[in-house]
């Protein structure tokens, strides 16, 4: 046990009485009153003292034990907010990549469908005029046809013409001849006049007959 002099109790216990400062810790435990009723009342206010002062720090500790376990919480709750929102964030900018990659995509399709459709107008323009000009060839080659057939049938008639003319001209002038010869060899020509006549008349008639049939085909195929 610890022995404390009398000045020594009197100074403890003074500035106790005006400072309200006593022994604190478990050195109270060791200190020897001495059958000092007043040291010892000293001595139990500071132990009383002592042990609310450790009952207030144990509860202020707790406190901050509990303020801390709620700042950790906190803390992982605002880590878990954090988290979520950088997730979020990420998403969004993911999406906001994703749908700038889809408008790209887009403005690509509509610049390759006016492409497209340029290309197709043109193509349109270009069988059009292919068709024109096909319907022109066409035009042309029907016209050189048809004048290429109005030609062979205009040579064809003169020719068939040409043709009736020599024979009808060659008949008459065999016919002619002999009728000629008959004459001037004294015979008989009443016969072979009236032959003679006969197949001139039908000479001539089937002959006129045939170049107005001709010369009619032709007028009526010209244009003008």
């Amino acid at each position: 046990m610890i022995k404390i002099d009398s000045v020594t109790k009197n100074q403890l216990k003074e500035v106790y009485k005006t400072k309200n400062v006593g022994i604190e810790g478990n050195i109270l435990k060791l200190i020897d009153t001495e059958d000092d009723i007043e040291f010892k009342k000293y001595i139990k206010d500071c132990s009383e003292k002592d042990k609310d002062n450790r009952r207030k720090r144990l509860e202020v500790t707790k406190q901050v034990q509990n303020q801390n376990n709620e700042l950790v919480k906190l803390n992982s709750e605002n880590k878990n907010i954090l988290l979520e929102l950088q997730t979020t964030l990420t998403n969004v900018e993911l999406s906001k990549q994703q749908i700038e990659i889809q408008n790209q995509e887009l403005i690509d399709w509509k610049e390759d469908n006016q492409r497209l459709t340029t290309q197709l107008q043109e193509e349109m323009v270009k069988s059009e005029v292919a068709r024109v000009e096909a319907e022109k060839s066409k035009e042309s080659a029907l016209n050189d046809l048809d004048i290429l057939q109005k030609k062979t049938q205009t040579e064809l008639i003169g020719t068939v013409v040409k043709v009736a003319l020599i024979v009808i001209l060659s008949v008459g002038i065999i016919t002619t001849g002999m009728y000629c010869v008959a004459l001037y060899n004294g015979k008989d020509t009443q016969i072979i006049g009236s032959t003679w006549s006969n197949m001139f008349g039908i000479l001539l008639t089937n002959a006129f007959s045939i170049i107005g049939t001709i010369m009619g085909v032709k007028y009526a195929s010209e244009k003008k």
